[in-house]
């Protein structure tokens, strides 16, 4: 390996794949960083001065190319969400599954190290609280059972070859700027913010308390950061196998009380009145829960890595800028 890492990042123009490409480039200017997409959803073609090449990580030998020398791998690219998997179910599997033992495949075979998240949606109904990565895996939906088989993927290829770090991301938030550009993705916080900005009702699923724990992207961006850090080291010590960690923050409202939030803050911030309706909930399999503690021990122990956004903090930042 040469001195200064290089570091690649699939996904590289999505909703957290290009803040981790910004973060790694102003934390390590020096770092050789090779940012990678297929564009599907992602329209950035450059961060802070790195190109992001057009790569399908479906395409072997073109992965391969572009993948050539890199000593750590951030594996971002994926069909995310419920929705886009139950209907595109080929392309998920195709992305999620092939394409993830694609790049798994590469870094053992080029001893490259390798972080890839793979969702709480593995483990479906919460067996118990606070959640860890040691639950069991019961996957309610098709995006889950895609990340599951990626995870399986990886602590395969990582065993006894690479070092590599799997990251159980709770639900995400917020937006983020790339230059002049505004990243976002309709998560629920930014749905209601969008709703109100509309003068739209916000609509809660019944009953309302079911509660997520929120974590926001550039949180989210910062763990995959130090996580290339210390891949990079753990790969130059001869360090194998894969390691799990919980990536969520101590904030687990109910749906009901985040709309309540949005509505205050609206009317604080942009003095717009926008009303709260209850509506038959469409997902009859949704965990239903009133708490969603995680418990976020191993990665602030292994990686130094705290949440320092807030849900409130953020909405309100969010009606400030839009």
């Amino acid at each position: 390996m040469s001195d200064s890492p290089r570091v690649a990042v699939t996904g590289a123009a999505g909703f957290i794949g290009s803040r981790v490409v910004r973060d790694l480039r102003r934390a390590h200017p020096d770092w050789d960083l090779t940012a990678l997409d297929n564009f599907y959803l992602g329209e950035i073609r450059e961060i802070d001065g790195v190109p992001v090449e057009h790569v399908d990580i479906r395409n072997r030998d073109r992965l391969a190319e572009t993948l050539a020398g890199a000593d750590a791998v951030l594996h971002l690219a994926a069909i995310s969400g419920v929705d886009d998997c139950e209907t595109n179910p080929d392309l998920a599997y195709e992305v999620n599954v092939v394409g993830t033992n694609n790049v798994a495949y590469w870094c053992r075979q080029h001893g490259a190290a390798l972080a890839f998240p793979f969702s709480m949606a593995v483990i479906g109904d919460p067996p118990g609280f606070p959640i860890t990565t040691d639950a069991r895996r019961d996957p309610l939906n098709w995006y889950g059972e895609t990340k599951v088989l990626g995870e399986r993927a990886v602590e395969t290829m990582a065993a006894d070859a690479v070092p590599a770090h799997l990251f159980m991301i709770s639900n995400l938030y917020g937006d983020h700027a790339v230059g002049d550009r505004r990243v976002s993705k309709n998560t629920v916080i930014n749905f209601f913010v969008d709703r109100a900005l509309a003068g739209d009702p916000l609509t809660v699923y019944e009953p309302g308390t079911q509660a997520r724990n929120f974590v926001h992207v550039k949180d989210v961006a910062t763990a995959f950061c130090r996580s290339a850090e210390r891949l990079v080291e753990a790969n130059r010590a001869g360090e194998t196998g894969a390691r799990a960690f919980e990536v969520a923050s101590d904030e687990d409202p109910g749906v009901m009380s985040v709309a309540e939030t949005v509505q205050r803050v609206a009317r604080e911030e942009r003095d717009i009145d926008v009303d709260i309706e209850l509506a038959e909930n469409p997902r009859s399999g949704e965990t239903l829960v009133d708490t969603f503690d995680v418990d976020t021990t191993a990665i602030e122990q292994a990686l130094d890595w705290t949440p320092e956004q807030s849900v409130e903090a953020s909405i309100r930042e969010l009606l400030r800028d839009r």
